[in-house]
């Protein structure tokens, strides 16, 4: 799992990769926390994450809960194939703002 944080006008990229599963949810966890502290808009590009657990699930819902609390935006952006079947088993599809792959590309570019 690998997660990189950049910034560009003003929000905060936060790349996720790989698993993010029991083992690296903490990692990813403290990431998001980190970010949201800052106060900054934020973007969640899921598209290289491969396999996403329910407690990866539970650390986005946590660190969207926040963000919404502090008035920080949260948004995913280009969703992998295997993440999004997790979100909808869960109905979390109608929960989170899901951007599609050209958000990501855009972010990505900067």
């Amino acid at each position: 799992m690998s997660c990189d944080v950049t910034e560009q006008d003003g929000a905060l990229l936060v790349d996720l990769a790989g698993h993010i599963d029991l083992e690296h949810a903490d990692g990813v966890r403290t990431a998001l926390l980190d970010c949201i502290e800052k106060r900054c808009d934020i973007r969640v590009s899921l598209a290289a994450v491969d396999y996403i657990d329910s407690s990866g699930i539970a650390t986005l819902v946590e660190a969207f809960q926040l963000a919404k609390e502090n008035g920080t935006g949260f948004v995913l952006a280009a969703v992998s194939a295997q993440a999004l079947r997790v979100l909808k088993l869960a109905r979390l599809d109608t929960v989170f703002t899901i951007l599609g792959p050209d958000a990501a590309a855009q972010a990505s570019a900067g």
